[in-house]
């Protein structure tokens, strides 16, 4: 993974998580930073079923925010950052329907392994 979209995907976290802690106390949100790399001829139909899983998964119970970025030099890989009030709010949002048919849907066009890291803020 490029160092750049390293970086893009950090700052974003970062936002997410300066955002959220002037609102509410971060201590106990959960939040996951997800890599998808398909191979370049899915990557509009991907661009497509990310932006149906984020509707989706923004109405969720415990979903806190759910944004998609698309690399701007590479755009057939994406990240997905996920605030979540607690670890078992995700964990029951990964069992969803919605949540396993899209990544049914997208499986034949990964060029790799979804990357999923988990992080809470450092205090």
């Amino acid at each position: 993974m490029g160092s750049a979209r390293r970086i893009l995907s950090w700052f974003a976290l970062l936002s997410l998580a300066t955002s959220l802690s002037a609102q509410q106390p971060a201590a106990k949100k959960f939040y996951v930073v997800t890599y998808i790399d398909v191979f370049p001829n899915f990557a509009a139909d991907t661009a497509k079923q990310l932006e149906l899983f984020a509707a989706d998964s923004r109405k969720d119970p415990g979903s806190v925010r759910f944004e998609v970025m698309r690399d701007v030099e590479r755009m057939n890989h994406f990240t997905i950052i996920e605030v979540w009030e607690t670890r078992q709010a995700y964990d029951a949002h990964l069992v969803l329907a919605h949540t396993k048919s899209f990544r049914e849907k997208i499986q034949p066009g990964l060029g790799s392994p979804f990357d999923e890291r988990f992080y809470s803020i450092l205090e």
